[in-house]
Parts: structure tokens; sequence; C-alpha cells
């Protein structure tokens, strides 16, 4: 009887697991339509609440910058809140089917989000540890993040540059503690290594560079050229703000 009773539960587990589309399979959905950004616009002004009107988020560090976001972050971060491989209850209702219904419509808003420029204005910290963090970024995370904090959109890697500081630090300490399953064992074992002076000065050094995003991108690609991410922080750390 117990063995009828477990194979019944077992055969209920894995027809539910048919029926529900995995997460790889959500963002490949995604991925492979083309962006309507009509349908985008619509879609962000339930997002635009909590985010504001051009994405840029609140200084606070409660609500992150995500205007000219890569896009594949954005459906990888939408998917991993849908398939609870991401944490926050405000994030797992909008990203769920009632307002997401299709991969159609995590792409257009996606696709939306990701061409907006954002407020230009962002928090920092005290700028008393820029420099080290500057020197932690260098040998531990541009590897992947790359020289100028802007990511990857192949590999899903998110621009970090200009991201609100009490929001990067918010989140290195949620990896760490357990609270962002979406990050990797490898990812988590980088940031359990730094000293809290280390996460200060990373955060702040990566909150004073550019956000470079689309109006950036276009520039470099007509030739002009932008200060390093060492001289930018440079010139904004000469006088020190408070987060």
């Amino acid at each position: 009887m117990i063995r009828t009773f477990l194979l019944l539960c077992l055969g209920l587990a894995a027809a539910a697991a048919r029926g529900s589309p995995t997460a790889v399979q959500d963002f490949n959905a995604a991925l492979a339509k083309t962006p309507n950004l009509e349908h985008g616009s619509e879609l962000f002004r339930e997002c635009a609440a909590c985010h504001g009107p051009s994405g840029g988020g609140s200084k606070n560090g409660d609500v992150p910058r995500i205007a000219g976001q890569h896009l594949t972050v954005i459906v990888r971060q939408l998917v991993d809140y849908r398939h609870d491989l991401r944490w926050d209850i405000r994030m797992e209702h909008y990203a769920g089917r009632k307002l997401l219904d299709h991969p159609q419509s995590i792409v257009d808003i996606a696709g939306f989000i990701s061409q907006l420029t954002g407020d230009p204005s962002n928090s920092v910290g005290t700028g008393l540890l820029v420099g080290h963090g500057a020197t932690v970024y260098a040998s531990r995370c541009a590897r992947c993040h790359g020289a100028e904090g802007e990511g990857n959109a192949t590999s899903r890697i998110p621009r970090l540059a200009g991201q609100h500081y009490e929001y990067l630090l918010r989140q290195m300490y949620d990896a760490v503690d357990g609270r962002r399953p979406n990050f990797s064992p490898a990812h988590i074992r980088i940031l359990a290594k730094l000293e809290r002076d280390d996460l200060l000065g990373l955060a702040d050094f990566l909150a004073r560079s550019e956000w470079t995003g689309p109006i950036a991108m276009i520039t470099r690609t007509h030739g002009f050229r932008d200060p390093s991410p060492y001289e930018r922080v440079a010139q904004r750390s000469s006088h020190p703000s408070s987060p």
C-alpha cells in the first residue's frame, strides 16, 4: 500500500515537472523571440512604480538601477524569479505569469529596459576606500565583469558600473549569506574571501564608475575616447560623498 502511494506521488511529480517549463526552457524560449519595444513599454508601466520611469532605481539600495542593463541579463533574472532561483516577494509577483504571460512578454520588457539610459545620479560610498576597491576589482572581478564593469551580454554577466552603492553592497552580502541562490558557488567563494573593507571599497569603486550604457557605447563606437574607469573614479572621488 505504501509502495503504491509512493509510486503515485512520484508519478504526479513527474507529470507536474513535464507540464511546467524549466528555467532553461523559459530562458531559451524568450531569447528566441524578437523584442517588441512598444509592448515592452506598456509592460514597463508596472515596473516604473518601483524602478522609476527611467529605470534608475532608488539610491537607498532597495531597488537597483536596471536601465541599460544587458537584455540577456534581464531575461535571466526575470526567469530566475519565476523559478525560485532568486528571491524577492515583489519581483516574484511581477515576474510571474500573470503579468509576463509568455516568453515574448519577457523579452519585450527586457528589450525595452535595455535601451533606457536612466538617471545619471546614483548613490556612492564615502570615497575613503575607493582606491582599494579599484585594486580589488582589477584583481578579482575584471576578468569576467570587464575592465570598465561593463559585463558581457553573451555570457549573461551583468553591467555593474554605476549601480547604486547600497544595492551592490547588499547583493554581495546576500550572496555570501546564501540569500542569492542564482549566484554560482565559484562566485560566492570569491566574495566570501573578501574582508569588510574590500567589499565597501569594491561597491564604492563600481558605484563611482560610469554607467556604460547605450549612449556611452555609441560614443566609443564613433571614435571618441572616454577616460578609463580608474581616471573617472579619481575625478569623482576628489570630493567624497556620503551614500
